[in-house]
């Protein structure tokens, strides 16, 4: 029987080589282990084994079974290795150029965002931007927001640690940092840089504690305006906002300014615009954005005479304007990364 095993075992070991095929694999592995293969004829014989050579047989069985084995699982490797090779074809040569000519695009966001920046360009003003980690001075103190003021509670304000230090952002005292809840902290930062005639524009991302739902999230981009020199009036806001409504949603456009009130402007308003080309939004007012004339104490706050200069500031969110331009219902698409619904805009 022992001359039987090492004849097995050494046709397993000429022949395995040879196999090309996984059909030819199977095909010869059941005449080794198959119900009739040779190496199962063998273990069948183990009932006429005298029972004292018995564990000797067994143990030579288990050894034959276990090289035979491997000598399969290198066959079995080799047609899985060379089948996956007919699939993929020739070896990819580096230095040719791209086949797939597809190229990516903008984000939907990102899109309206250059459309408005570059609509403000071309009246003059200039892209201004800061870190999106802020203090309390330029988020809210600068501002004329009062300490008491709901926007300064963490029910709405991401703040950070009280240890955390943050090498490029420079604080007025010992307030908090926190994770900016508005772009007005950049034209604070950049009337203390710069010195009037201002006139900038400060798109960028925002973070508020909301609870994500169809026109609200945590996450969330604005783009705001000012203009600061002398003279500037109620008229100038007015007439630099019918230009954005007029060029971004049709020159059928009109606008509406609404009494309200902003701690950081004075007089103040929400703006609403109407346009009778906005698909199932037309002739409708819709609001927009928030604006007004640039509070004495805001002024006052970064060193600007405001006896001597004026100026007027507006804030809107830009995933609201691209809602409306592209006829989405639900902020939330914007960030579900479905390249379905980004290639709509493509």
């Amino acid at each position: 029987m022992q001359e039987e095993l090492n004849a097995i075992v050494a046709g397993v070991r000429e022949k395995a080589p040879q196999i090309t095929t996984r059909a030819e694999f199977e095909a010869y592995k059941a005449t080794i282990s198959g119900p009739k293969g040779a190496l199962t004829e063998v273990m069948k014989g183990m009932g006429k084994v005298p029972k004292e050579d018995k564990p000797a047989m067994g143990k030579l069985i288990n050894e034959a079974k276990t090289a035979v084995t491997v000598e399969f699982d290198a066959v079995l490797e080799r047609l899985e290795a060379s089948e996956l090779a007919a699939k993929l074809g020739p070896a990819i040569d580096p230095s040719l150029p791209c086949p797939d000519l597809s190229r990516g695009t903008l984000h939907p966001i990102a899109q309206v965002r250059e459309e408005v920046v570059a609509l403000f360009r071309r009246i003059g003003f200039s892209v201004a931007e800061a870190t999106e980690v802020e203090t309390e001075h330029y988020c809210f103190d600068a501002l004329n927001i009062p300490g008491d003021h709901p926007a300064r509670d963490m029910q709405d304000s991401y703040y950070l640690p009280d240890e955390l230090k943050v090498s490029n952002v420079s604080k007025e005292g010992d307030e908090k940092y926190l994770l900016r809840t508005h772009t007005s902290t950049v034209q604070i930062r950049t009337m203390l840089k710069e010195k009037p005639p201002i006139r900038i524009v400060a798109p960028g991302r925002c973070f508020r504690r909301d609870t994500p739902d169809a026109t609200h999230s945590a996450n969330f981009h604005q783009i705001e305006g000012l203009y600061v020199d002398k003279d500037v009036t109620l008229l100038d806001l007015k007439a630099t906002l019918d230009h954005f409504v007029k060029t971004i949603f049709g020159p059928k456009a009109k606008t509406r300014l609404r009494p309200s009130f902003f701690p950081f402007t004075e007089p103040s308003f929400e703006m609403d615009f109407f346009s009778p080309d906005l698909g199932k939004l037309s002739n409708k007012w819709l609001e927009i954005m928030g604006c007004g004339m640039v509070d004495p104490e805001v002024f006052k706050a970064v060193g600007i005479d405001p006896e001597v200069y004026s100026g007027y500031a507006f804030g809107m969110g830009i995933e609201r304007i691209a809602m409306i331009l592209q006829g989405v219902d639900d902020i939330r698409y914007y960030y579900q990364n479905d390249v379905r619904f980004l290639k709509q805009f493509a």
